[in-house]
């Protein structure tokens, strides 16, 4: 029997491609020596990083952020707590997003979790096709 196997649309993979293109004209404007390369690497971790668990907390939530809460949600946000993480290419300084409640649990970078390594295999574990849920389990340092 065959493997089904997902692949991007065309559409999709040029959307893709136009947005690339235009993040990278906000970055690079000329020649960009080593280091603002890794500087731009770095702030683009820090962004996505954020972006997924403030996605993770938007779920917990039921709601979106700037969203009424739907009937019967007692839990809402509760700002941000600053937290450095330590990864493959140095130390990340982040912004984790609060409950009020103190019930929402991160999945890509646990409660009391300092080293992130493997970033690529957690974005991966985490949004896989057939990903259900569960905590990426790969090795931390």
């Amino acid at each position: 029997m065959p493997s089904r196997t997902k692949h991007v649309a065309a559409p999709a993979r040029a959307a893709l491609r136009q947005a690339s293109s235009e993040l990278l004209n906000h970055f690079v404007d000329g020649s960009m020596t080593a280091d603002a390369i890794e500087e731009a690497m770095r702030e683009f971790k820090r962004a996505l990083i954020e972006r997924a668990l403030g996605a993770e907390m938007s779920s917990h939530l039921s709601y979106e952020p700037g969203q009424a809460k739907p009937a019967g949600v007692r839990d809402g946000r509760n700002g941000k707590s600053a937290k450095t993480v330590l990864t493959d290419e140095g130390t990340l300084r982040i912004q984790t997003p609060r409950d009020r409640e103190g019930s929402f649990e991160p999945q890509l970078i646990g409660k009391h979790e300092r080293h992130f390594t493997d970033f690529d295999d957690r974005i991966i574990a985490k949004y896989a096709p057939g990903h259900d849920g569960a905590r990426y389990s790969g090795s931390v340092d």
